[in-house]
């Protein structure tokens, strides 16, 4: 198959992909908070910089897209255009996204993946990630003790 855009459109299209703060990965960032988890984002002093850290739990959680990171689903199927450019880059990919999830892992970090296809069904993965994380995220207030009487509270 012969692209249809020229070098140059090509270029800047694919310029715009981005890395950090996709659709997939807002989707679970809002999830996660609405489940009461706080988290840190994109921790560049652990390897392959996490897009979700969770610093007091030790784990880690990475929103792969299925066709940069190549998912085993439809979604991650390969261009049918330069298959002597796409293969070799995609592969790469796998192969450092193992390398980075077997660093965190001896540095003792819990990693969970979630791939951009399992985000159709919500409720099934807000299940995932509290297996994951354990527990509930939202602090419980009732173990804080109230402000005494006649305090200033802020």
């Amino acid at each position: 198959m012969v692209d249809t855009l020229t070098p140059a459109e090509r270029s800047e299209r694919m310029g715009r992909v981005r890395s950090r703060h996709t659709k997939p990965e807002l989707v679970v960032r809002q999830l996660v908070h609405g489940m009461g988890y706080r988290y840190r984002l994109h921790r560049r002093d652990l390897p392959g910089s996490p897009d979700l850290v969770f610093p007091g739990r030790r784990a880690v959680i990475f929103v792969h897209g299925c066709f940069w990171h190549r998912h085993d689903c439809k979604m991650g199927r390969l261009p049918k255009s330069r298959p002597e450019f796409w293969i070799p880059k995609l592969e790469a990919n796998k192969v450092r996204d193992r390398l980075n999830l077997g660093r965190l892992e001896a540095e003792g970090w819990r990693v969970l993946v979630l791939w951009e296809c399992e985000l159709r069904d919500l409720a099934a993965l807000a299940e995932r990630i509290r297996a994951f994380l354990g527990g509930p995220g939202a602090c419980n207030r009732s173990s804080f003790s109230p402000a005494p009487e006649g305090s200033a509270s802020a």
